[in-house]
């Protein structure tokens, strides 16, 4: 069964207010996702590359009346995850709880491969969404937000007439 998480709202930003570099790392990713949006071509996250986190991979897939986005996140729990919303952005904001960190009843580490590190992404969105009416769920390692699309966002069919 899946369980609802509670999807806050994001202040919108003004224009000249400070931002912490990785959110301009953030910017600067989303603007090569733009510019390059096949993933074959495009290089590492920039996040990735400079602060050496993985963000969660992310599907957006497009109905007629809605936006689902899903993200897997595997070794976080719903608690571990913050969801927020505007009309154009979605961002997922993990932290990992540092007793999960440490290893599982004591011990040292021989090898560790699988590490689960906080993260924070923010995607932009095709089309405006009514971000109010967002609901979002996790089941297994997989967060599932839908967003209702605004009318004004939705696809309307022109009918094309004879001139």
């Amino acid at each position: 069964m899946k369980t609802p998480i509670a999807v806050k709202r994001e202040s919108e930003g003004r224009i000249g207010e400070y931002k912490p570099a990785r959110e301009m790392f953030e910017e600067m990713e989303q603007l090569a996702e733009r510019m390059l949006p096949l993933t074959w071509m495009r290089p590492l996250p920039l996040e990735r590359l400079f602060w050496g986190t993985a963000l969660p991979q992310v599907n957006i897939l497009e109905r007629e009346t809605e936006l689902v986005v899903q993200a897997a996140v595997p070794g976080f729990g719903k608690d571990d995850i913050e969801v927020t919303t505007t009309a154009e952005t979605v961002t997922l904001h993990g932290r990992v709880q540092r007793e999960k960190q440490e290893g599982e009843k004591g011990g040292e580490y021989y090898r560790r491969e699988i590490q689960c590190e906080d993260f924070l992404r923010t995607i932009h969105l095709p089309c405006l969404v009514d971000d109010t009416k967002a609901k979002a769920t996790f089941k297994d390692g997989m967060l599932e937000l839908i967003l209702p699309r605004l009318e004004a966002a939705k696809r309307h069919t022109v009918k094309i007439e004879q001139a």
